[in-house]
């Protein structure tokens, strides 16, 4: 009759199998999951985000070539279907065969799209379409207002607004900045005087010490004879 001690020693033995056979297995599951995640451009995002319930908008499935990866991991996008690839693993028809796969960046196309937009803006009458440039600017906190629309807190109960403007306070900064000049350079021209003086004064004396030792050697002379 088995002891307790050998069916415990056997239950180690068996936990020990199973162990490595699972270790074994989830070898095997971790590589497929990796080429899965390869093959269909996944990230790890994509799968926390399904586990949380979230859209990530991801249409699964090589065959349609409209993989997309995470929002934030998309790199490229294609300007007819709008489907993204992240750039990692198998890539999708639409820019597998791309020579040039720059044109479906999608940084590259929010550049040209924004271009494009500007250069579609046109002033109607004093009205011109799209981000203003900021007019005002408040000199304690640096926020900015272009002067279109409800003027912010910190503007709009002033009385005088010619104060806050960015043009008004650029012309008084280089106003400030040329008198600085302007002064710095009156206090080198007087220290150079100054110091003109001094050494046209310093050199007239040594002119007339030496005149003095001149007269004074003649005398000298002249008693000797």
């Amino acid at each position: 009759m088995a002891t307790l001690k050998d069916i415990q020693t056997k239950i180690a033995k068996l936990q020990a199998q199973a162990e490595a056979i699972a270790k074994k297995e989830s070898a095997g599951v971790i590589a497929r999951i990796h080429s899965l995640m390869d093959e269909y451009g996944l990230t790890v995002d994509d799968l926390r985000a399904d586990a949380a319930g979230k859209n990530t908008s991801t249409k699964r499935g090589a065959s349609t070539g409209s993989q997309k990866g995470g929002a934030s991991n998309a790199k490229y996008r294609d300007p007819k279907t709008g489907a993204t690839w992240s750039g990692h693993g198998r890539a999708p028809g639409w820019i597998a065969n791309a020579k040039n796969r720059n044109r479906f960046l999608i940084d590259a196309g929010a550049s040209t799209a924004s271009s494009a937009d500007a250069k579609s803006a046109k002033p109607l009458g004093n009205y011109v379409r799209g981000k203003q440039p900021a007019k005002y600017r408040d000199p304690r906190s640096g926020a900015e207002w272009s002067g279109r629309g409800k003027a912010p807190a910190w503007l709009a109960s002033a009385k005088d607004r010619t104060k806050f403007l960015i043009d008004a306070t650029a012309a008084n900064g280089a106003s400030e900045r040329k008198t600085a000049t302007k002064k710095a350079a009156t206090k080198k021209a007087a220290t150079k005087k100054t110091a003109t003086k001094k050494a046209a004064k310093k050199a007239s004396a040594k002119r007339a010490s030496v005149s003095e030792a001149a007269q004074n050697g003649s005398a000298n002379a002249a008693e000797a004879s």
